[in-house]
């Protein structure tokens, strides 16, 4: 059996729309829209300013229920689930980075990377010792006592990938992961999110950055007033060796 047939669906969106009332007019931010994510996948959702992309990355997310339509989150329809109990699955399979980085000014660097852990109950050592391990594989083990403010936005990325795997979850969703950062900057980052990807993490970049969907991902959704208008998919996979 072809082994692209056995991987495990863990995101799947099924005739989902998201519409928000504007006045007198209802805004289709996301419209019809179905997609399968598998384990192991690195997919882009590509599109321009207003065509739905934050709109969908809330809705892969499980940060939004949608209007119409089903999210199976590992095959948990999230509209049926309480806020408290997707809160929880959220934590545990869904690991964030934000193109702002939302780190916690106040706490240092491997502090910013605890943060999740205590949601899923590890205790003080716990937290200490995976997010010193974090830390080290994103090349930070020398900034982890620094605030945010005493990082560049290259390290301040590269904190929010060590916080997004703080509760090992399946999926990284990235958030324009770029969009701060200077072209030789991002691309540091994107070969760390490449090397995740190549140890088998699964990744949802979305962007509308041309050029990163031409190295990165294996599929691409292309967005358009909410639809898919089509998808790419790439049969080579880049590789990269970040230590």
């Amino acid at each position: 059996m072809d082994k692209k047939t056995e991987k495990k669906v863990i995101i799947e969106l099924d005739n989902v729309c998201k519409y928000y009332k504007m006045g007198n007019n209802i805004v289709k931010a996301v419209d019809g829209v179905s997609l399968k994510i598998k384990e192991g996948d690195f997919v882009a959702i590509m599109g321009p300013s207003g065509s739905g992309k934050s709109t969908m990355m809330n809705l892969i997310g499980s940060l939004d229920v949608p209007t119409r339509g089903k999210i199976l989150l590992d095959g948990d329809d999230i509209s049926e689930l309480s806020e408290s109990d997707l809160a929880q699955i959220r934590g545990k399979k869904i690991g964030f980075i934000f193109q702002s980085f939302n780190l916690i000014k106040n706490l240092t660097a491997k502090g910013n990377v605890m943060i999740p852990m205590i949601f899923q109950g590890y205790d003080a050592g716990g937290r200490s010792f995976r997010a010193e391990k974090l830390m080290k594989m994103v090349d930070l083990s020398e900034r982890m006592d620094h605030s945010p403010n005493e990082l560049s936005g290259g390290q301040q990325q590269r904190v929010a990938i060590a916080r997004s795997l703080a509760n090992s979850p399946e999926v990284v969703l990235a958030d324009e992961p770029t969009g701060n950062l200077d072209s030789k900057t991002g691309q540091t980052v994107m070969g760390f999110l490449q090397d995740l990807n190549n140890k088998g993490k699964t990744i949802v970049m979305v962007t509308h950055d041309i050029e990163l969907v031409k190295d990165y991902p294996d599929i691409v959704y292309w967005l358009k007033d909410g639809k898919i208008e089509k998808v790419t998919e790439k049969t080579v996979k880049r590789r990269t060796n970040i230590e």
